[in-house]
């Protein structure tokens, strides 16, 4: 019995035992990737895919999955510089962009719950709908000339006692997530979806109210990373946010969340989202190409599936 919590713990470590590894590994292999600017620039790195992956988290212990995230993060972004260049005061457009991706996230939760759609089906429908949607407000061209802001640069270039805004906005929201999902009610209730809907339903959890806000939460996270991109670009691309919901469900996978939902914690997304970090930072170090990048990293998610799968 002691054996097999014995087991059972090293199974729950596996995420952050692998980091370390990873850290040590590419760390004797590169002097260059063990100095302190290069972790910070790394950490800065994550905090887009994090922010976005809290959100996905959320989602898939519901049971769903949420393939729009990339889109809503364009959009939303979009429309915010779009915003700025016709003269919004910057502060203003940004509380939009927020409330614009929150309300595109509610979208794909109403399409879940309301709609009866399977959530890959629903996401793929509004991921494709909002690429559009963002192609059309742009033209298929960026939109630049945002100003000199010290608002807009702060967000994604702003340091806080030499660490960088998005790194503080990563630590942040990973405590604030952490609080919602195992301290709450509403945490519980996430949890008791995933795990079982019928029984919660039963135990009195409204199902779709809950789905509802999880996608709404996932939306506003897409947005909130689009606008540290924004701030660090200067301009908002076509194409931004393209594939992002890979590495965002790839660290929640790797992270020991099940894709069944109802099984997860939030520091595991923390740690699946470092690991993919570390990997692209890494392996760029090392001048691997980008195509064996996707490889190793599809390699990696194969693994912790099969990993969570025999658990």
């Amino acid at each position: 019995m002691n054996k097999q919590k014995t087991i059972n713990k090293i199974q729950d470590m596996g995420a952050l035992i692998a980091l370390v590894l990873l850290v040590i590994v590419i760390g004797v292999i590169s002097p260059e990737f063990r100095t302190v600017g290069n972790f910070l620039s790394l950490l800065r790195q994550s905090s887009i895919n994090g922010l976005i992956a809290f959100g996905m988290t959320a989602v898939i212990l519901t049971g769903g999955i949420d393939l729009s995230v990339g889109s809503v993060l364009a959009l939303s972004t979009a429309l915010c510089a779009g915003l700025i260049a016709n003269g919004m005061p910057v502060g203003a457009a940004m509380l939009l962009a927020l409330v614009i991706g929150t309300g595109l996230g509610l979208i794909s939760g109403i399409l879940v719950t309301k709609g009866r759609l399977q959530p890959f089906i629903a996401t793929l429908v509004t991921m494709t709908v909002y690429r559009g949607l963002t192609m059309i407000y742009m033209d298929g061209k960026p939109i630049s000339n945002l100003g000199d802001s010290f608002t807009l640069k702060v967000v994604g270039k702003g340091n806080f006692y030499h660490i960088p805004i998005p790194v503080i906005l990563f630590i942040l929201i990973f405590v604030l997530f952490m609080f919602i999902l195992e301290k709450t009610t509403f945490g519980r209730r996430v949890y008791a979806t995933g795990s079982n809907a019928q029984a919660a339903r039963l135990a009195g959890v409204n199902i779709h109210r809950t789905k509802m806000a999880v996608y709404a939460i996932s939306g506003a996270m897409a947005a909130l990373s689009g606008l540290i991109l924004l701030s660090r670009l200067g301009s908002a691309q076509p194409n931004l946010g393209d594939g992002y919901e890979l590495d965002a469900i790839a660290s929640v996978a790797l992270g020991g969340t099940s894709m069944n939902g109802g099984r997860g914690r939030i520091w595991g997304t923390f740690v699946g989202v470092l690991i993919i970090a570390v990997l692209n930072n890494g392996l760029n170090i090392l001048g691997v190409s980008s195509y064996y990048q996707d490889v190793v990293k599809g390699i990696v998610i194969l693994i912790a599936v099969l990993s969570d799968r025999k658990r």
